[in-house]
């Protein structure tokens, strides 16, 4: 199984170049004399309609304008110091920095694909980083030297048990993102409460406000910030406040909270002139990688300001065949609303390639504006199902699903389907991951569960895996009359088993044995060097699974 690094054509030709410019004239302006929460809401409503990526699976190139360094093609990884090259994304994760369980998970939450808390990760941090509130580490159990995971100072993490530390050099990076998070998405209801509470606001408790304003001022904004915030303003339209006015996390939760907020130097539009708000300037809308006979479709935001008649949209030049708009009139009732109209076009290629075009808004805004088109055509990919293995890691309210998968394959990454046994019914959920096992949480609120695994490449699914029972006995279905289970702790595999077991056999990946075992009993424990496994034994043969790290 091969992980598809993403790379185009038009990827390589768009590595960043900064030069971008500030906020436009006005974008701010409705803030202006609105405190605590009438400002936190103006906030929100300014940035949560913006223009959504095509795909998850996309993100890697996005993050070839977001997050390499602007004299190399070294990602920018807040989250380890290991040298790694774009285009190649291996060896990283697409990292959700506030934590997508928060809210559930759901990919149809916009947040889902918003690169504003969106970064590259190197794999192992992420996976230690897990789904943990920032805070201050006061004994680690993972620690790379960029960034540290573990038990919290006294009264930080909420109930998690342990906390995400970042590097200082980005601690204000992270305290601004989490300020955008709260903001931008105050009307979810949060699943999981370590830093929020269930309000528009303040929305954070009082040891995250201490923590992040701490964080806030002892990082100030730094021109990678400026730079990351033009580069995400020119591909989703939208901004985070916090980095282009740092002060208005004081209006909001610091010293001046109370006091209204007045925009500064930031200069107010002339009242009534006609003016187009979104798309941005110069954008371009990318549909990356599309298998043959597919479509992927993207929404663009049409929002304006003061406009009279209708945004004209037409499709010209290049490919234009391959593309198409589901309208090509805009009222101004519809554009200058606070959400904006959602232009739907459709990438539908009829050849293998690379494809670009244009879009050309006109209406009685000045000029006009043009929106670029660009994706790539690829054979449809033919992908084999994956191997379910029971679960490692099983705690009350969570265990770790895994899985394997063809070797050959080349995938974007795995859809787990989760199912809760709740009361005598049923509820069903998709959860991505990019690694083969995924920590699944919320144990604790079914009665039993289950998980199969599929593969994804180019939007085309695999066959659905075999069906993992999981126990809060902390034993899978498969093997219910001896059952099996293992955790895994700092090194050492752990048995839980009924009762002993014969013929205790351990494998790497690639099929060789490693260990022999007569007898196993339950609680005992083994060694193993970092790597994974799979463990079976004469009466549990579907193998289970250890990962060392």
């Amino acid at each position: 199984m091969k992980i598809r690094h993403l790379l185009t054509a038009l990827a390589i030709a768009s590595l960043p170049i900064f030069t971008f410019a500030e906020a436009p004239a006005g974008y701010y302006s409705s803030l202006n004399g609105l405190s605590e929460e009438e400002l936190k809401t103006a906030i929100y409503n300014l940035v949560r309609s913006f223009t959504k990526i095509s795909s998850y699976s996309a993100l890697p190139s996005y993050f070839q304008k977001t997050d390499v360094y602007p004299d190399s093609h070294r990602w920018w990884d807040m989250y380890s110091d290991i040298p790694l090259y774009a285009p190649s994304f291996s060896g990283l994760n697409r990292e959700h920095s506030f934590p997508k369980s928060w809210w559930g998970g759901s990919t149809s939450v916009s947040a889902y694909v918003d690169l504003n808390h969106l970064y590259p990760s190197e794999m192992k941090a992420n996976t230690a980083k897990s789904n943990y509130p920032l805070g201050e580490v006061a004994q680690a159990t993972f620690d790379n030297g960029v960034v540290k995971v573990g038990y919290p100072v006294n009264g930080q993490g909420g109930s998690a048990r342990l906390v995400f530390e970042p590097n200082e050099e980005y601690l204000g990076d992270f305290a601004r993102t989490y300020f955008y998070m709260v903001t931008c998405y105050q009307n979810l209801t949060w699943k999981y409460t370590y830093m929020m509470s269930q309000n528009d606001y303040p929305t954070l408790k009082p040891w995250a406000i201490d923590l992040l304003m701490k964080w806030h001022h002892a990082d100030p904004v730094s021109q990678k910030e400026k730079d990351r915030n033009e580069a995400v303003f020119q591909i989703q339209n939208n901004r985070n406040p916090f980095i282009d006015l740092p002060e208005l996390a004081d209006y909001l939760w610091g010293s001046k909270k109370g006091e209204k907020f007045t925009p500064g130097t930031i200069v107010v539009d002339p009242v009534g002139d006609p003016e187009l708000i979104a798309p941005v300037k110069d954008m371009e809308l990318q549909f990356n990688q599309v298998a043959l006979g597919n479509t992927a479709t993207a929404q663009l935001l049409i929002k304006g300001k003061n406009l009279q008649g209708s945004v004209l949209a037409s499709i010209w030049s290049g490919d234009n065949t391959m593309f198409s708009a589901t309208v090509t009139s805009i009222p101004a009732s519809q554009a200058c609303t606070d959400d904006g109209y959602w232009l739907k076009i459709d990438y539908k290629p009829t050849e293998i390639g690379v494809h670009s075009s244009k879009i050309l808004l006109q209406g009685s805004f000045p000029g006009s504006r043009t929106v670029r088109l660009s994706g790539e055509c690829k054979p449809i990919p033919v992908l084999g199902a994956c191997t379910a293995y029971a679960p490692t890691d099983i705690m009350s309210d969570r265990y770790t699903a895994n899985w394997s998968a063809p070797a050959d394959d080349v995938i974007d990454y795995f859809v787990v389907t989760r199912t809760r046994y709740i009361g005598g019914q049923v509820f069903t959920e998709e959860l991505v991951s990019e690694n083969n096992y995924l920590e699944i949480l919320g144990f604790d609120g079914s009665d039993r569960e289950a998980y199969t695994v599929q593969s994804e490449c180019l939007g085309v699914r695999s066959p659905m895996s075999n069906v993992i029972f999981v126990e809060h006995a902390g034993v899978t279905g498969v093997d219910a009359g001896q059952p099996l289970a293992i955790t895994i702790a700092e090194g050492y595999v752990r048995f839980i088993c009924s009762a002993p077991q014969t013929g205790c056999r351990v494998y790497d990946m690639a099929g060789r044995l490693v260990r022999e075992i007569g007898t196993i009993e339950n609680n005992m424990e083994i060694e193993l060097p970092v790597g994974v496994y799979l463990i079976v034994t004469d009466v549990h043969r579907r193998p289970l699974k250890a990962a060392i790290r």
